[in-house]
């Protein structure tokens, strides 16, 4: 899927989960060796229409700062990240 096709999800998914998602990938993937394909893909998302009001709204976010302050991104598995967080949204 190109960036451009990314981009149409992203902008129709809750800021807070495209905030923590993309904050995710950066934190997890940053030492990673298949780092380079995965950061490059999130600045290429990153950097089309209104990604940048899209994450500062979900940065915002009340569910975020609950994530933030109770949690590392970084001790999550992706599995356990995403089940966390869409049951704190959904809830």
């Amino acid at each position: 899927m190109s960036a451009t096709d990314s981009l149409g999800l992203v902008e129709a998914a809750d800021p807070a989960l495209v905030y923590l998602i993309f904050t995710w990938l950066r934190k997890r993937y940053a030492d990673h060796p298949n780092s380079d394909a995965v950061i490059g893909r999130v600045v290429a998302i990153s950097s089309k229409g209104s990604m940048a009001k899209l994450m500062k709204q979900g940065q915002a976010d009340p569910v975020v700062q609950w994530f933030e302050d109770s949690y590392s991104y970084r001790e999550l598995d992706k599995k356990s990240f995403i089940e966390l967080v869409i049951e704190k949204l959904e809830g």
